[in-house]
């Protein structure tokens, strides 16, 4: 489907519930909040599915607009989810029942009934404030959020998937009203004692490969309890050895319990396919980031990861 057509749909029905994806960033729940804005404009019904793990960080965009217990939806979509595996437990039973996905990952699978993709776009929000203009026009309770998604998923305008146009509906959300410096200031310019403390852990544990020009950065259970840092610490946590001189790619290992690592890979597109490489351990994303999940040790994750990597350099 194309934007003029995901238009027509969403005017033609009602009773809407919004998925993102599990783990969930600010650029799914920013869309999935600008979507709620937005039908609710149109004066449908629609509620986000409650999220089990959004980190406090991204709660404000949460709060109001998650479904009642009682909710039975007529209309399911999703937004910013590549595949059926990264919902949720509590959306299991939506599984094949999805009605519309728009998304912007060229690794989407095409699960749901009717897709809506645009692989060339920073982030599901340039997606979403498309739509906004197709449907009559940005409401000021959306922008908010979706400054929240384009800002979160490029770094704050940083990463080599930004563009022209990321910039031109990043001018369009301020002059619709939202706060972008309260954002900016809390999405990318405040971290807590205990994530400071944790990124001198990271630090301390990484290692180097390919002469410096790769870096992988362990995060385990343990590090994580000596700093006394939680969830809410490690938030975009992928993009920080990156910043290292000299290193054009970098992983990151989380483990989130005993014998499960999520692996996130950041890498420069030109030289290294991030989601080639992940998906050789199950995962994938874009070119230049991507995430895997590995079942088993932090060192085993991070041979896995090297091993992956340097199998697609080779290819």
């Amino acid at each position: 489907m194309n934007c003029q057509e995901v238009a027509r749909f969403l005017r033609e029905r009602d009773n809407y519930l919004i998925l993102t994806h599990k783990r969930p960033d600010g650029d799914t729940i920013g869309c999935a909040a600008a979507l709620f804005e937005l039908l609710r404009g149109l004066g449908k019904t629609a509620w986000l599915l409650p999220s089990l793990d959004a980190t406090r960080l991204f709660r404000e965009y949460l709060d109001g607009r998650e479904a009642p217990a009682d909710y039975v939806p007529d209309t399911v979509v999703s937004v910013d989810v590549a595949t059926e595996n990264l919902l949720p437990p509590n959306a299991e039973e939506y599984r094949g029942r999805i009605h519309l996905a728009i998304d912007h990952h060229p690794s989407q699978e095409f699960f749901a009934r009717d897709t809506w993709v645009e692989a060339d776009k920073a982030a599901c929000g340039e997606l979403l404030y498309a739509l906004a203009e197709e449907l009559g026009g940005l409401n000021a309770a959306a922008a908010t959020p979706l400054y929240v998604a384009v800002s979160t998923d490029t770094g704050c305008f940083a990463y080599s998937n930004v563009t022209a146009n990321t910039h031109r509906v990043t001018a369009a959300l301020m002059e619709a009203g939202a706060p972008y410096q309260r954002l900016n200031k809390k999405h990318f310019r405040t971290k807590t004692l205990a994530r400071m403390r944790l990124e001198g852990l990271i630090l301390q544990n990484m290692a180097l490969y390919h002469d410096g020009a790769v870096v992988v950065a362990p995060i385990s259970l343990e590090m994580m309890a000596r700093a006394n840092a939680t969830e809410d610490d490690t938030e975009d946590i992928a993009a920080f050895v990156g910043q290292i001189e000299g290193v054009r790619h970098s992983a990151t290992i989380r483990e989130l319990r005993p014998g499960e690592c999520k692996i996130s890979l950041r890498t420069a597109a030109d030289l290294l396919d991030a989601s080639a490489a992940c998906a050789r351990l199950g995962g994938g994303g874009h070119k230049a980031a991507a995430g895997c999940t590995v079942y088993g040790t932090v060192e085993e994750a991070e041979r896995a990861i090297v091993g992956a990597i340097d199998a697609q350099m080779q290819a």
